[in-house]
Parts: C-alpha cells; sequence; structure tokens
C-alpha cells in the first residue's frame, strides 16, 4: 500500500452542501475525487475501506487544546494529546502557550513544532502567548498589521485578559492597546476581567461549595472583558476571536455588536452541564470561564444555531485525579475533552439538538474558516485527505479507562455517547480505529511522527 492513497466507498458523506452515499478517493494526501452514489474502483497501491453503514466527515478541528508541553508531562504531552486527538477523530489541533515555561517567543515555538513533527499523529499549530512586553516577539512570530507574516504551524497570539492556570497576564490597557495597534495575525482572548476576580475574591475565599465557582467568575467579569477585546479589535481594526464563550448575555450582545473583525467560539461542555451537573459531579467540571445555568446553555445553543457562534473547540485542559481530588476552591480549573467533543455532538444530533451537517459545520468547517486554515474541513475535491468515519449506529457508555489522555479520566465518564470514530485519517494515513465490537478505546494505527504536518494559515 501507498502511504497517503486511500479510497472509502459507500459511506454517506458529509458534503458543504448535503449528505449522500458514495465514495471518496485520496491521492498522495489529497481529496482527488467524491463521488456521489460510488462506481469508483480500487486502484494499485490503495488501501480501501469499506464505509458502508458508517458517515464519512472532514476532520474535527480542535482550535484549543493545552496538551501541557512544555513542562508538565504527568498531565499532557504533544504526543499524547495528538493521540488522544485522533482517538476522537480530531486530525487537526491548535495548541496554547500557557506552559511551564510560558511559550512567548519564536524559539519556543520552534520546540513545539519539532517536538510535534516527531511525536504527533495530526496536524498542528501554536498560539504564541502575549505579556505586556513581548511585543517584539510577538511580531517576529506573526508579523505587523502593514506587514503581517503568517509562520506555518504559528495560528495567532493568546492574551489571558484575566488570571486563569500559569502565569499569562495582559489586562493593563496600555499593554492591550500595544499589542492590538502593533501586530498581525489573530488575537485570541480569555475574556474574563482581571480586575473585577481581584475584587470579589475576598467575598468567596472561604466558600468551598462549587458553586462559588460561578458566582464568583459572574456574568459581569466575562460582558467586561468582551466587551474591551471588541472595542480593541474595532479601534485598532485587528481580528479578534473570543474564546470558550459561556454566557448567554455575552452571546447575545455578540449577535448585535460583534462585526465582522470579531468571531467566537463555544464548548461542548457548556453545550451539555449546568450547575445542577456541577453540583453533583463536583471538580471534574471546574473549569475557567466556569459552566454556568441552564439559561445560558439554552443561549449558546440558539446563538451557535444562528451563526453568532463561530465554531467549537474543547478548551482540552487536562489536569490529575489527585489534583481533582482536592475538592473547591484547591482543585485547578480545566478538564479533558478532545478525544470525546465529536462523539459528545453526534449524540447532541442524534438527540435531535441538531444535525450532523451542523456539527460538521461548526467542528470542520468552522475552525478552519475563522483561522484561515487553508485546504482543511470539508469533504472536497483539492482539499487534505483528513477524514473520520464514525458510527452512528451504535451507543457507548465511557469509562475513564476508555481515554488515551496521560491523566486518564473523561468528565463524561458513564455517558452514553453515539458516533465514536471507527477510523480517523491524516492526509490518507489512518491514524487510529476502532473494531466492531473491540475495545472503545481503539487502537493506533501509525508510529509517533507519521503522520500530521504544521498547519498552513
Amino acid at each position: 500500500m501507498i502511504r497517503g492513497n486511500l479510497l472509502v466507498k459507500g459511506a454517506e458523506m458529509v458534503l458543504p452542501s448535503r449528505v449522500v452515499s458514495g465514495d471518496l478517493r485520496v491521492k498522495n494526501g489529497i481529496i482527488t475525487k467524491v463521488a456521489t452514489h460510488g462506481g469508483l474502483e480500487a486502484q494499485d497501491g490503495e488501501t480501501v475501506v469499506a464505509g458502508e453503514g458508517l458517515t464519512l466527515m472532514a476532520g474535527s478541528i480542535d482550535p484549543q487544546v493545552h496538551f501541557r508541553e512544555p513542562g508538565q508531562p504527568e498531565k499532557e504531552t504533544i504526543g499524547s494529546g495528538s493521540r488522544a486527538a485522533a482517538a476522537g477523530g480530531v486530525t487537526s489541533f491548535l495548541d496554547m502557550p500557557n506552559n511551564k515555561p510560558a511559550a512567548t517567543s519564536l524559539a519556543a515555538m520552534q520546540a513545539k513544532l519539532d517536538s510535534s513533527a516527531a511525536t504527533a499523529v495530526t496536524n498542528y499549530g501554536f498560539f504564541i502567548g502575549a505579556t505586556p512586553t513581548n511585543i517584539a516577539d510577538l511580531q517576529e512570530a506573526v508579523g505587523t498589521p502593514d506587514a503581517p507574516s503568517p509562520t506555518d504551524g504559528i495560528c495567532g497570539i493568546k492574551v489571558f485578559m484575566g488570571s486563569s492556570t500559569g502565569d499569562l497576564l495582559v489586562h493593563q490597557q496600555e499593554h492591550l492597546e500595544n499589542i492590538f495597534a502593533n501586530t498581525g495575525g489573530i488575537i485570541a482572548v480569555h475574556a474574563e476581567d482581571e480586575d473585577r476576580l481581584n475584587a470579589r475574591w475576598p467575598e468567596f475565599k472561604d466558600r468551598t461549595d462549587i458553586a462559588a465557582h460561578a458566582e464568583w467568575r459572574d456574568y459581569e467579569c466575562a460582558m467586561i472583558a468582551t466587551k474591551r477585546a471588541t472595542a480593541l479589535a474595532k479601534e485598532f481594526n485587528h481580528k479578534l476571536h473570543v474564546l470558550h464563550l459561556t454566557t448567554g448575555v455575552e452571546a447575545d450582545w455578540l449577535a448585535q455588536n460583534k462585526g465582522d473583525l470579531v468571531t467566537t467560539e463555544v464548548c461542548p461542555q457548556h453545550l451539555t452541564f449546568d450547575d445542577e451537573d456541577v453540583a453533583r459531579i463536583g471538580t471534574r467540571l471546574k473549569m475557567n470561564p466556569p459552566i454556568r445555568y441552564a439559561q445560558d446553555r439554552d443561549t449558546l445553543w440558539r446563538r451557535l444555531k444562528d451563526g453568532t457562534i463561530d465554531c467549537i473547540a474543547t478548551d482540552h485542559a487536562p489536569h490529575t485525579l489527585e489534583n481533582k481530588a482536592l475538592g473547591f476552591p484547591t482543585a485547578n480549573s480545566g478538564m479533558p475533552g478532545v478525544e470525546t467533543s465529536l462523539p459528545l455532538m453526534l449524540t447532541h444530533a442524534q438527540d435531535g439538538k441538531c444535525s450532523v451537517s451542523d456539527v460538521a459545520r461548526w467542528m470542520c468547517e468552522g475552525p478552519a474558516q475563522v483561522y484561515g486554515m487553508k485546504n482543511k474541513g470539508r469533504l472536497e475535491e483539492g482539499y487534505d485527505g483528513d477524514l473520520v468515519l464514525v458510527d452512528l449506529e451504535r451507543s457507548h457508555t465511557i469509562q475513564d479507562s476508555d481515554t488515551w489522555t496521560t491523566v486518564g479520566w473523561s468528565p463524561l465518564a458513564g455517558m452514553e455517547l453515539t458516533g465514536f470514530p471507527q477510523l480517523t485519517v491524516v492526509a490518507g494515513i489512518p491514524v487510529h480505529g476502532r473494531a466492531v465490537g473491540g475495545s472503545l478505546r481503539g487502537e493506533p494505527f501509525c508510529e509517533p511522527g507519521e503522520a500530521g504536518t504544521p498547519l498552513k494559515f
């Protein structure tokens, strides 16, 4: 068999405009033929995949993960995170810079790119972290407004407007203005207001009930930062992406005010859980910004469907179960999610919350459009052969032991999900699979570094 040459026969193909049965050919890593109603014959050296009874989608793209490299291999590495992504049908990821040490220079970016080339099995891209003083480093990575210079594998700048996990923080107005005024590319923000967080903390610091988390990091904390970032984007004509939207009031405000410069995303957990789930499950669901209330979840769904929210990301942020067992407020914020996001959203589709085409638009095409990824996110001739075959006919109850993430647990443990990937393909190369009746965890089909390339923007 020739690596990168693959033929899928008889699958239900989720195309940009419709779902139709047919065949799809990948040659030298590129989709060369989408044959509605089938009829393609196998060629010499081609891996042939039987797609009957399965649904074929473009590979999912996760535009916000924390793979913890360098500095915290007990939580995740690029290699382990990429492997978990592949198991979940994610063929491309964008990784965040709040590492130890933080990735705030081009040299740090190159180290992560080099590690990915050696250990990843999916496509990869990275944010460079902003600090109050590293404008020159940001410009070296992404250029200036007058001379943008995108670098393969570097997707943009990450700004933490409120403190979360790690030591990156930019919240003074002069520093934010400097970044928006003098850099190219896209700025992605964690939008929580640091001053309000600090002012409100004394009121909550002695609480040990996890409900205090969402009360402390409240609607106003999010709204202040989102309005501030949007105003900066418009003042300096700079593309902005608001990460992990959590509140209905933000989503409603953005529906009227985002304009052409601003995009945003939502996480599957904020479409699935509410405060009652947090009270029941506990610190496994502790994250920043927090999981909120039923009315927020319902508004996020509405704004996702009407196009206000552009895409879905997981904010995969693994911590050890030992840390999570420390309880509130000591346990770190964050949870794994990269390998369960697609089955979770497909389960919502099976339950009637959306369609499979919606999921493809939000998880495949949407992230590619937001970040300008070349040739990603669609089953279309000329696009890269990143594919996932999912089974929408069988449901499985996921357990912690079914996961590939280094921390070995899932916030969805005990939930019945539909739509687990049976085969994940990167540029025509099978990288992960599940056999009918086999382990839900599945098995890897390639070695570290055998598949995946830096994303182009």
